[in-house]
Formats: C-alpha cells, sequence, structure tokens
C-alpha cells in the first residue's frame, strides 16, 4: 500500500466531489450541505459541545482520506477491473453505506427518504469521489525511455 498516494488521492477527490456538492445546485440538483450535516450529527453525539460547520468539513476531509487509505488497502487489489472501475464500485458501495448508515444518523433517512434528486446528487459526488480515488492510487507514472 502506498500511504502517501492514497492520502493524496483522497485530499483531491474530497475537494472533487465536494465542489461538485457546491455546484449540484447551479444544475438542478439540492444543496448538499455537508458541513452542516456531521456538525449536527456531532452536535447530537456530543449532546452539549458546541460544534461548527468548520469542524463538520474538517471531518468530511478526514473521513475522505480515511475512505482513500481503506480502499488502498482492502479495495484496491480486491476489486476486479481497471484502477477507474474498482474506484466506482468502492464509490457505489460508499453511497450504499452512507445512505443506510450516515443519513438516517442525521435525520435525513434511509436512501434519503425516497428523495430522488438528493440520491442523485449522493450517488454522483460518491461516484466522482471513488473514480477519482481509483484512478489516482491506481495511476502509474510512464517509466522514462532509456537510451
Amino acid at each position: 500500500m502506498n500511504s502517501t498516494r492514497a492520502i493524496l488521492a483522497g485530499f483531491i477527490a474530497t475537494a472533487a466531489v465536494t465542489t461538485l456538492w457546491l455546484v449540484e445546485p447551479y444544475l438542478g440538483l439540492p444543496a448538499l450541505a455537508v458541513g452542516s450535516m456531521l456538525s449536527s450529527f456531532l452536535a447530537v453525539a456530543t449532546a452539549y459541545l458546541p460544534i461548527w460547520p468548520a469542524v463538520g468539513w474538517t471531518l468530511h476531509v478526514v473521513v475522505g482520506i480515511g475512505l482513500a487509505l481503506t480502499y488502498a488497502r482492502w479495495a484496491a487489489d480486491l476489486l476486479p477491473g481497471s484502477p477507474l472501475a474498482r474506484g466506482l464500485a468502492f464509490g457505489f458501495a460508499v453511497f450504499v453505506v452512507a445512505q443506510l448508515t450516515f443519513m438516517p444518523l442525521v435525520g435525513a433517512g434511509f436512501f434519503s427518504r425516497g428523495d430522488l434528486p438528493l440520491v442523485v446528487g449522493s450517488l454522483l459526488g460518491h461516484l466522482v469521489y471513488g473514480g477519482l480515488v481509483g484512478f489516482i492510487y491506481g495511476w502509474r507514472a510512464t517509466p522514462k525511455h532509456v537510451g
């Protein structure tokens, strides 16, 4: 496992999906306030500590990097296909787990209570994230031609 490459892939993919989620309202999809959702979850979990959206956004980046490390450790060699295909499969798996665990925890229900625009926006974001993690982590530099 190349931890440095996994961390870089997680950071870049998280930045890209965050940007996508900020742009999605301009594409007709609902806004996904990930930082606010995470800070709300933390506020519920800690009950009495004031948690701000910046803490939620920080957690979002940390989770993105952690998931990329998870991908590098277990999924990169187990999933079939190209690095991009493996990343897309991983991103889909993260989407399903998020919809079954995280969304109910923040009060959005399983699969965002069937709100199709929210589900599509989340799926799109997780596929972009996973695809980028797979592509960046699996990218191999072409060796220099000697001769």
